[in-house]
């Protein structure tokens, strides 16, 4: 929580049309030290958008005068705010076309108030990079947890001091993640960058990097550290 004379870390917008759940996220995001704006209906939540201009957009589907998909469609028209979709819906087609229509990120109703927070955290993690603006993803020139290293600007990638060889797809995927940290990028997404449009469905192609990727990191698929899988929809760097 910030103290009191601190800057905010960022501003919020729920859009919501269940007040219990708009109570629990204010009470939660507040605690936190960001500033929080609610809005209970389509577009009521539009105009705040547009009015307020927050850092974050946390938008419900099921809305009483649009579905929340229409609404981040409008936004998507004129602005890159992060959206994190939060909805009861679960079905892996309604996720993947929420993230291919441009959603940041996506947490299914119940959800655990801890693993909310730290996907807020990630998306508004560019805001706090030099020169950095919100929903502008900055591409980290190096990544080093004392493990791992990654120098994208340099093109080097090196585990434990010692250089790891990739091919020129592998360090593609490596970078989509990393310049998309904290945020889920669609199989499709995925595909279209490294292979083109006329491979959005050869799924295949990408487990088989993901896994080769995941060996030569050192990250092991049943407790990742750097590639955590969205089953069915894609995948996400921390």
């Amino acid at each position: 929580m910030s103290r009191r004379g601190d800057p905010s870390p960022g501003k919020i917008l729920v859009i919501d049309d269940e007040p219990q759940i708009r109570r629990f996220l204010r009470i939660a995001l507040r605690s936190q030290g960001y500033e929080v704006l609610e809005a209970a209906t389509a577009a009521e939540g539009i105009a705040q958008v547009a009015t307020w201009t927050p850092d974050l957009v946390v938008l419900d589907l099921g809305l009483p005068d649009a579905d929340g998909k229409a609404v981040l469609a409008e936004v998507r028209g004129w602005s890159r705010v992060p959206v994190l979709i939060l909805s009861v819906r679960s079905a892996e087609a309604e996720k993947v076309q929420a993230l291919d229509g441009g959603a940041s990120d996506y947490v299914t109703k119940p959800f655990g108030i801890q693993e909310l927070l730290a996907r807020v955290r990630g998306l508004l993690r560019d805001r706090s990079a030099p020169g950095g603006q919100p929903g502008e993803p900055q591409t980290p020139p190096v990544f080093d947890d004392g493990h791992l290293r990654i120098d994208l600007g340099r093109r080097q990638v090196s585990l434990g001091g010692q250089p790891v060889h990739l091919t020129r797809k592998e360090l593609g995927l490596l970078t989509a993640l990393l310049t998309h940290a904290g945020r889920v990028v669609t199989q499709t997404q995925l595909l279209r960058e490294l292979w083109g449009p006329s491979h959005t469905r050869d799924t295949h192609y990408l487990r088989i990097f993901v896994g080769k990727l995941r060996q030569k990191i050192g990250d092991d698929p049943e407790g990742p550290r750097y590639i955590e899988t969205e089953p069915g929809v894609g995948y996400r760097y921390p």
